[in-house]
């Protein structure tokens, strides 16, 4: 039974966040042992409603403190920690980071919190240790280069060895295991060793060219205090060098460094930099991780043995002792925003990581956002240019092709199809961009034009060719085989329009029989390691055509590709978003960018229907940085963010009248009490009004003064949650980036 204390005065109470949707603390007692023992940031279990729920200690109460006589409060289940597992820094950027993003604290709490230690496990846990049984082995492993690759390293380190290092080493956990089963070597399980490891140089770094070394020594100015740099660099123009030799020197003080990046696809390469240049301990945070290696890499970096934490946005929070420097990679890309749930922006928690650690961020793109741009406007970042390309390389040159005027085969112009053949037959690597998964767009019937829509959502189906053939919706999930005929006509003639990557893949395939074409996409990647397999085999020299979608335009670094075909751009100069035009042209450039990295000249070829589009003019006569600057000005005189600041309703329900009215009542509600000092926007239907089944409606919100949006949506907010009807799903998306 649940132990109960009395309400007198010296109960020894503590404050806790409790993962539920409250956006309360609650205060539990505890017994003086108890009480002296634990400590803030410390996990506690605590019975909250029916459920034992895992909390955070958020303070520790002064024995004089008042007590609400109303409330007769409960005892902890358990003490989950004898130590803070979360240090104070990290406390104070979640709760900040729940009153900006208005989010509940205890929720925005498991945020900082790998899976095993949310559920309660201990936060300790034993390592896997390899050692080598057998030293003539390999005559048992020639039918396996994984084995012989893992059986030569575990040769050259062959006692102590732990799993999360021969991972980094890129040999697989199945690996091992299959090893251990024909007895040649054995996993032991050893209590960690936390302690820091040295950290020593694995190779000397590159010359920097003038601007690189400016933007090196102006970083290195500031170490130990706070000052956020944007490193506006051109696609291949050595921003990485630049973060290399900026984390030599904080590395050489025995500090940490927190680099994150967009998506996991991102990282083997990342990885393979910084284990190039230095001998160090890496640790991984990432969503691929299981719950064991993510709680083992979190442990390394918290007790500060990790030198540098590698990982995607969640990693923002992770606790490190000594953290000296932030680099966020791609700072431009949509992924470092959570899109639901807890809608935090990693970037902006990164630059406020940064102001209370005292240590210099730098934020890095060949195509920064509007938003980094207007910061330096404002003197809050400072700006670092690298303009011209590391080594020999050389910008490419855009083309912009007609689709109007021109022959086609496939879709794809006869131009563009002779240029491939002439880079292919001289040894050299395509990249062919397509921003659409699938087969085709679009099935309709060739007699009465009935498409194939999602019964579900206000979308057409996606015809996929592959595992079979079928229909796919990429916003609800639902699959339906392919009908042999029309429902609504009988017509058996259903014609794919339009082209994914599993078509243009088809075409490519019969327009050149003699090169391999590699698709890279979503479908294509969805196995572990098959991302990685695909970037080994494009850093080899032989000719092939990579064909994908957005996951080819993040950073990576393809040097023998000379030439770079965007095939369909006109979808993004359409959009409704007023922040298409600026994804658009950060599209472009950085899929421009994988050209011409090497030695050879690179060229990119632009399929349009809009040739004279004022967007592809400015960046093929100008480039990307005049492009923004037009774009600031431009969302300055419409009162656009950054020029205001912005939250997003999301409402969603069976019904658009319900979702309205609501809406529409609160609109009203708020406007009486914020002194029209808020500009309200709808409510308006969705872009798409209806989504797996369910009505969407949207409200804005703008204001120059920020801080008066948020007190007045603060009270306002937690008003209309609790007087949501039934059935009905609401959010706050504060600073949104997308209005989907």
């Amino acid at each position: 039974m649940q132990n109960v204390y009395s309400n007198s005065s010296g109960t020894h109470r503590i404050r806790v966040a409790v993962p539920v949707y409250l956006y309360d603390c609650f205060d539990y007692m505890l017994s003086p042992e108890q009480y002296q023992q634990v400590e803030v940031g410390a996990r506690v279990l605590v019975s909250f409603g029916r459920q034992n729920l895992v909390g955070i200690v958020m303070e520790k109460l002064p024995l004089d403190a008042p007590i609400d006589p109303a409330f007769k409060l409960k005892a902890i289940t358990e003490l989950l920690d004898d130590r803070a597992i979360l240090d104070t820094n990290v406390l104070k950027l979640l709760t900040w980071s729940a009153q900006y993003y208005q989010f509940p604290i205890g929720e925005v709490m498991q945020a900082a919190l790998p899976t095993l230690l949310r559920q309660g496990k201990p936060a300790d846990i034993l390592a896997r240790v390899w050692n080598l049984l057998d030293l003539d082995a390999e005559s048992k492993l020639k039918r396996s280069e994984k084995q012989q690759e893992a059986y030569k390293i575990l040769k050259l380190h062959p006692v102590g060895t732990t799993e999360s290092v021969l991972n980094l080493a890129g040999i697989e956990t199945s690996t091992l295991k299959a090893l251990e089963k024909k007895q040649i070597c054995e996993c032991i399980l050893e209590k960690q060793d936390l302690s820091p490891v040295p950290v020593s140089m694995a190779q000397m770094p590159l010359t920097a060219n003038p601007d690189q070394k400016n933007a090196i020594d102006t970083v290195l100015k500031y170490q130990n205090k706070y000052q956020a740099f944007l490193l506006d660099g051109l696609t291949g123009s050595g921003k990485t060098e630049v973060y290399l030799q900026i984390m030599q020197e904080v590395l050489k003080k025995g500090q940490q460094v927190l680099v994150l990046v967009p998506e996991i696809g991102l990282t083997p390469q990342t990885v393979s930099r910084f284990q190039s240049r230095f001998h160090c301990n890496i640790a991984l945070l990432h969503s691929g991780l299981n719950d064991t290696k993510r709680l083992q890499a979190w442990q390394h970096a918290q007790a500060g043995k990790a030198s540098i934490i590698l990982g995607t946005r969640s990693a923002i929070y992770t606790p490190l002792p000594n953290l000296g420097l932030i680099i966020l990679d791609e700072e431009h890309d949509l992924s470092f925003k959570q899109q639901e749930g807890f809608r935090y922006h990693a970037r902006d928690v990164a630059l406020y990581r940064a102001h209370l650690e005292s240590c210099p961020i730098i934020l890095g793109s060949a195509t920064p956002s509007i938003d980094s741009y207007a910061l330096v406007d404002q003197g809050k970042m400072k700006k670092l240019e690298l303009n011209q390309r590391a080594g020999s390389a050389i910008m490419p040159k855009i083309h912009v092709l007609d689709l109007k005027i021109a022959q086609k085969q496939h879709g794809i112009s006869q131009a563009l199809i002779q240029e491939i053949q002439k880079r292919l037959e001289k040894k050299e690597q395509v990249l062919i961009f397509l921003n659409r998964r699938g087969y085709a767009p679009v099935l309709i019937c060739d007699s009465c034009a009935w498409q194939a829509k999602c019964p579900n959502c206000d979308a057409n189906f996606t015809l996929h060719n592959k595992p079979y053939l079928h229909l796919h919706c990429h916003h609800c999930g639902t699959i339906h085989r392919k009908p042999d005929q029309c429902p609504q006509c009988n017509h058996t003639e259903l014609k794919p329009i339009g082209m994914g990557t599993a078509k243009v893949e088809d075409h490519l395939n019969e327009l050149f029989p003699d090169f391999d074409v590699i698709r890279v996409d979503r479908d294509s990647t969805s196995r572990v390691g098959s991302w990685q397999k695909i970037y080994d085999r494009i850093q080899t020299s032989e000719p092939v055509i990579l064909l994908g979608t957005q996951m080819l335009a993040k950073g990576h670094h393809f040097p023998y590709v000379t030439l770079v075909a965007i095939l369909d751009i006109d979808s993004g100069l359409l959009s409704v978003d007023f922040r298409a035009p600026e994804r658009t042209a950060q599209l472009i450039v950085q899929v421009a960018g994988r050209a011409g990295r090497g030695e050879r000249k690179g060229d990119v070829y632009l399929q349009t229907l809009r040739p004279d589009h004022p967007l592809l003019n400015t960046l093929v006569k100008e480039d990307y940085r005049q492009f923004a600057q037009q774009t600031l000005a431009e969302r300055k005189m419409a009162l656009l963010p950054p020029a205001r600041y912005s939250a997003l309703i999301r409402c969603e329900s069976k019904s658009q009248d319900i979702n309205q009215d609501f809406l529409k009542q609160h609109a009203q509600l708020l406007r009486d009490n914020s002194e029209n000092l808020i500009d309200i926007w709808g409510p308006i239907p969705a872009p798409m009004e209806r989504k797996a089944g369910r009505f969407q409606a949207h409200m804005v919100l703008l204001s120059t003064d920020r801080a008066r949006l948020h007190f007045y949506i603060r009270q306002w907010w937690q008003n209309m949650l609790q007087q949501k009807p039934s059935g009905m799903k609401l959010s706050l998306d504060i600073d949104p980036q997308e209005l989907s």
